[in-house]
């Protein structure tokens, strides 16, 4: 039998009476017409079952009136209230219906979901391992007509009602709790309540009115900022989205990351992700309404729940099986000091078990940059890396970080990188763990190479680098001109393509922070200066990181040239070549490098910057200091000082710590910010943002990497111990010998804006174009 010869039996959902009217005068076109036998059914478990008993194998069709609602993203303020409403923008109120019938009826629609024989029906079911026929009818048409839902209203409103049931009424799901139940040795029913009560923790129930609620939320809480995405790589993307899912992984920066990210996708006609949280911020009403719109909250720890973690990868296969979209954060929380953290593996881990279980042929990473011009959390992470404790996500936490998003202006920058087949990561390596690795750096690498360059961290790298000295605008302009001619040479990314070589693009940068803050000016002496707020040089910091990774590169460079200077190497190329990989190796836990051999064709590419021709006379004695005279501008000690500094007081600290195979991190974190602020008091660190838990953090990472933590030293073994304080010396000098060159380079760079500010010299130079070398 064809379905165009099999009884049609039309199946509707409960309706108001005006829905009811529509839907009524529809079914009787349809029946009119009809040149087979056609009723309509309403979808009850009466009915339902009375259906599953016939023999002549109708063809369901489920249909439904919708609603079309406004342009989501129409331009106006929104409001709390209007934020906060409950109203579902497709499923208005009775008077409402009754309204916009009579006054916009083109806005009522009734559509049809893919119809299927009763026959088809009962073949799918046991092909998935039986169940309830009934039950299963009831979500293939709830199915049906949310597929034909999206493909009238687009993908915004892309939701999966069923996902518990659909998992485990699968013979997969059976397997999987037989099989843990006989590794755990627990009972069958416990691990399918477990399983059962995780997945309720886990999937994202989401509703249509939760999802337009958390839109107008978004668009209330980023009030503040205007968006500015870079589009170059949507095409790309929508057209590998019509055949695998796409995994989002941003940068992160703010509680207001989602916020950004999901109105960037929705205008450019991608679905909602499921986005992957933390429970820290499930609370109440960001929690539910969270969770109803498509976040997936994840507990921060579960050890050694296997059932867990089990059910947590068979949630993920569906959702790539079903081709939905997903999104977290790589750093796992939000950086600290500006720049990307150290990626996580966990998340992604799960994430390729999920991929190589499932019958998904691909899944594309898709790597984002997110950063702000200004940010209000801030101050709060700055003072945080200063020792303070975190403030607890909560009500009265949120109420004031709503109110505070309205009192500042700023620009939100949202860049696409190049996506990242997981398939052919996966397959570069045959160790599992490695490929998870090198594919999460991967992303790491992708992201940065696509943050931009804004105006903003631009000034503030003027300042840092100047340690507590104000400057002119004259001065600020001697500093930035010969930057941003290098930014130019090297065509690097600026945000919103802004013109850096406009001076109303700096002087506008230049006032948005003095009116948050960060920046104080002067006007009581001769002249108008600028100069770095009281405590604001993590909040600066922060900042200038945004941008520093496209210059780290050439402050190593930098400090290679000044090695060769104090060292007087025979070889530059040689010499500075190993030279360069010991520095590389100090900052790997700090920086996303590319591999050794990209890497050194980088340096020499920097060092062809610094002085085209450099490899034409190698052998001249005084090759290395001609390099260094000829470095335009100094950037070492602007880039990698405070970090170098930093790096000093931990390895200054585990010298004078006993060699023990136990070590108590919070104490040493602490003893460190003392040391460090002592130090910065006696001028011995140029800047506060070397005082910093998170860089103490990673310079802990690089020395437990080199074995110089905790030990497998055992009691009384001497010869052990004092093996250990060797390296730990050894370590100590190399990070000393690196902040000695780096000091050197900025002593370099303060003589040269003397020579050029001095009086007289500066005054003749035009007030908009500087001749000669700058700082």
């Amino acid at each position: 039998m064809t379905n165009s010869t099999r009884p049609r039996v039309y199946l509707t959902e409960a309706m108001t009476e005006t829905e009811s009217g529509v839907l009524h005068t529809w079914l009787g076109e349809q029946l009119s017409d009809a040149t087979v036998p056609a009723t309509a059914v309403a979808i009850t478990d009466q009915a339902l079952l009375d259906l599953t008993r016939r023999e002549d194998d109708p063809l369901l069709t489920p249909v439904r009136v919708v609603w079309l609602p406004r342009n989501p993203n129409e331009p106006g303020t929104v409001r709390m209230r209007e934020a906060m409403s409950p109203r579902d923008p497709l499923h208005p109120g009775r008077g409402a219906q009754r309204r916009l019938l009579r006054t916009d009826p083109t806005r009522c629609r009734v559509i049809e979901g893919e119809p299927a024989p009763l026959s088809d029906l009962e073949r799918r079911l046991a092909e998935d391992g039986g169940g309830s026929l009934p039950e299963y009818i009831r979500r293939q048409a709830a199915l049906a007509l949310e597929r034909a839902e999206r493909t009238l209203l687009g993908d915004q409103y892309k939701v999966s009602r069923f996902v518990v049931d659909e998992i485990t009424d699968s013979r997969r799901y059976r397997e999987g709790i037989r099989r843990l139940s006989a590794e755990q040795n627990v009972r069958l029913s416990d691990v399918d309540q477990h399983a059962r009560t995780s997945l309720d923790e886990l999937v994202a129930t989401q509703s249509r009115r939760a999802v337009a609620l958390w839109g107008r939320l978004g668009r209330y809480f980023s009030r503040a900022y205007r968006l500015d995405v870079d589009t170059a790589r949507f095409d790309e993307l929508r057209e590998l989205n019509r055949q695998h899912s796409l995994v989002f992984l941003p940068s992160h920066r703010s509680y207001l990351d989602p916020l950004v990210l999901r109105p960037a996708l929705l205008a450019n006609d991608l679905p909602l992700n499921h986005v992957m949280g933390g429970l820290n911020i499930n609370f109440w009403p960001i929690g539910p309404i969270g969770k109803r719109s498509g976040t997936v909250f994840i507990r921060r720890k579960f050890g050694d729940d296997e059932v867990y973690k089990w059910t947590l990868r068979e949630y993920m296969r569906y959702l790539i099986t079903k081709r939905f979209n997903l999104e977290w954060y790589i750093e796992g929380g939000r950086g600290r000091t500006g720049k990307l953290r150290p990626p996580r593996f966990g998340i992604l881990t799960y994430l390729a078990q999920a991929f190589q279980s499932s019958v998904a042929s691909d899944v594309y990473l898709v790597p984002v940059s997110l950063i702000y011009d200004q940010l209000y959390e801030v101050s709060a992470m700055a003072a945080e890396a200063h020792g303070e404790v975190k403030q607890k996500e909560g009500l009265r936490w949120m109420v004031g970080y709503v109110r505070a998003q309205g009192e500042r202006n700023g620009v939100a920058h949202v860049t696409i990188g190049r996506p990242l087949s997981l398939a052919q990561a996966l397959a570069q390596e045959s160790d599992q763990r490695r490929a998870i690795q090198k594919t999460a750096f991967e992303v790491c690498h992708r992201i940065n190479e696509v943050t931009p360059i804004t105006a903003s961290s631009l000034v503030l790298l003027a300042f840092l680098g100047i340690e507590d000295r104000a400057l002119t605008v004259r001065e600020l302009e001697l500093i930035l001109t010969p930057l941003i001619e290098y930014i130019l040479i090297r065509d690097l990314p600026t945000a919103g393509d802004v013109d850096l070589t406009n001076p109303q693009v700096v002087r506008k940068a230049l006032q948005t922070h003095l009116d948050s803050g960060v920046l104080r000016r002067y006007a009581e002496g001769d002249e108008l200066v600028y100069y770095l707020g009281s405590d604001q040089h993590l909040v600066a910091a922060f900042y200038r990181n945004n941008s520093i990774h496209f210059l780290v590169t050439r402050a190593i460079a930098e400090l290679v040239i000044q090695g060769a200077v104090d060292d007087h190497p025979d070889n530059l190329v040689t010499s500075g070549w190993e030279d360069a990989k010991r520095i590389r190796d100090i900052l790997k836990f700090e920086f996303f490098f590319p591999d050794k051999a990209t890497f050194e064709q980088q340096m020499r590419d920097e060092l062809t910057i610094i002085r085209p021709g450099w490899e034409n006379d190698l052998d001249d004695p005084d090759h290395a200091s001609k390099m260094l005279e000829a470095v335009l501008p100094y950037l070492a000690h602007r880039v990698l000082q405070p970090f170098l500094e930093a790096y000093e007081v931990v390895a200054d600290q585990l010298v004078v710590m006993p060699v023990s195979s136990t070590f108590d991190e919070k104490s040493f974190m602490t003893t460190c910010l003392g040391i460090a602020k002592q130090r910065r008091l006696r001028q011995q660190i140029a800047s506060s943002e070397s005082i910093s838990s998170e860089l103490f953090g990673t310079a802990l990472a690089l020395a437990r990497n080199r074995g110089l933590v905790e030990t497998d030293v055992e009691d009384g073994d001497a010869a052990g111990a004092d093996a250990v304080v060797v390296r730990r010396e050894e370590f100590a000098a190399e990070i000393r010998a690196l902040v000695g060159r780096v000091r050197r380079i900025r002593e370099l760079a303060h003589e040269r804006l003397a020579t050029l500010t001095v009086p007289g010299v500066a005054a003749s130079a035009p007030e908009s174009d500087a001749d000669g070398p700058s700082a």
